[in-house]
């Protein structure tokens, strides 16, 4: 009778509502359990964050710092099988600030230099111009061809980068040579009317030089940018120098116009241009570079000449456009009291890094230095920039009244000893160009 009636009463509407108010009670005794505080999600240190701003890239310990704060991931164990475990996934690599950029736009240059027989005036000069990012300055005597300080040597020894918009200055020495341009010559260019070579050197228009160079032909194009230097050693002798690269057929990305305007496909090191820019600053003659690794190679350097160069006729044409770029274009960054002939570039090359270059020589009394700065690394690496550092250089030459004490004495080679067009060497007269 007990068991019958206990069955009734699980039927009956009465029990069904007391189980109902059991379970509502069950529910919200759970949901006013007490819920743990989610742990604030731990921050790199402060001096991490300082030096991630700065160098663009957070230090493994503050990585490892942030990567402790994110739950672990449910990582499956390894099955077992013929082949063995599965490989747990490589860690990230580290990630650029404003990448995506393989390396930064800060570092330490002057690491692993050797300065034994650089010009310590020049080289203090260098440095404190380049301060913290990450690239190279090489400064030449362009009346000998003596390199007299060169900071970030692995850098500027390297085998090259793009040059950006610095191949337009061997591109108008090349046009003017052929005769494709006249001084007073304006190139029509769709939508932007005529335009002559001082204003498109001044503000870098790479519509201009695309049209010079379709106008020139690849053939044009390589034999004189072979004749200025281009895809050849720099240098005599340099320990560690690699050459550049000059392509063998036009760019398969825009042709002989990508070429001739943002130098597509070809490779030139800082001591490629300032041996060229060498040769504008003293009016043809293209040195071989020398760079003495001990004071007695520089007491006894004798000037060494590669080939003469015939674009005496065309320097003064294009002097007013690299004169224009430091005074109102491009490279204003680099305005100084003295005057100052220079050409920027800026790009990107294939693996996303972007570059900043700045060629220049002075107008300062009787010995020219060329200036050379590349940068590389993000968004910050600009032509505009690395004028601002070249004009930097020059600054604080002339401060310490560098060019001054030039002036007094005598000009050129190493150990005080005056050099004459007489006592100028000429190493070699290689054919290295045929039209």
């Amino acid at each position: 009778m007990t068991g019958l009636r206990n069955r009734w009463m699980l039927g009956t509407p009465q029990f069904a509502w007391m189980g109902l108010i059991l379970m509502v009670a069950a529910v919200g005794a759970s949901s006013a359990a007490p819920v743990k505080a989610a742990k604030p999600k731990a921050r790199p240190p402060a001096t991490a964050r300082v030096a991630a701003a700065r160098t663009g890239v957070l230090p493994a310990a503050a990585v490892q710092v942030a990567a402790a704060s994110k739950p672990a991931p449910q990582v499956n164990p390894p099955v077992a099988s013929a082949m063995g475990p599965k490989p747990l996934p490589d860690p990230p690599a580290p990630v650029i600030r404003g990448g995506p950029w393989k390396e930064p736009t800060y570092a330490d240059s002057t690491e692993g230099d050797n300065v034994d027989a650089e010009d310590l005036d020049v080289r203090r000069a260098a440095v404190a111009a380049l301060g913290p990012y990450n690239g190279t300055v090489v400064v030449v005597d362009s009346g000998t061809g003596r390199v007299l300080s060169m900071v970030h040597q692995k850098e500027a020894l390297s085998s090259g980068f793009q040059p950006c918009s610095t191949i337009k200055v061997s591109v108008a020495l090349a046009a003017l040579s052929e005769k494709v341009i006249e001084p007073a010559t304006k190139l029509r260019l769709d939508g932007l009317g005529k335009m002559d070579l001082t204003y498109a050197l001044a503000h870098s228009n790479n519509l201009y030089f695309s049209t010079l160079g379709e106008q020139l032909g690849f053939p044009k194009v390589s034999y004189y940018s072979h004749l200025f230097g281009y895809g050849e050693k720099a240098g005599l002798n340099i320990a560690g120098e690699q050459a550049g690269r000059f392509p063998s057929a036009p760019p398969r990305n825009g042709g002989v116009g990508m070429l001739t305007s943002f130098g597509e496909e070809v490779q030139q090191t800082p001591l490629e241009l300032a041996a060229l820019l060498s040769a504008v600053a003293n009016g043809g003659t293209l040195y071989y570079l020398q760079y003495p690794r001990t004071v007695a190679e520089g007491a006894q350097l004798v000037p060494r000449v590669k080939r003469r160069l015939d674009i005496g006729q065309a320097i003064p044409i294009i002097e007013p456009g690299m004169r224009g770029a430091v005074d109102f274009g491009t490279a204003h960054r680099a305005r100084e009291d003295a005057p100052i002939a220079g050409k920027t570039g800026t790009c990107s090359d294939e693996s996303s890094r972007h570059l900043g270059w700045f060629g220049s020589y002075n107008e300062t009394g009787k010995r020219k230095l060329v200036v050379v700065v590349l940068l590389t690394g993000g968004r910050p690496a600009i032509g505009p920039l690395a004028a601002g550092i070249a004009g930097d250089v020059y600054r604080r030459l002339e401060q310490e009244k560098y060019f001054a004490r030039q002036a007094s004495g005598p000009v050129g080679g190493a150990g005080g000893k005056g050099v004459t067009q007489a006592g100028l060497r000429l190493a070699s007269t290689p054919m290295c160009c045929a039209k």
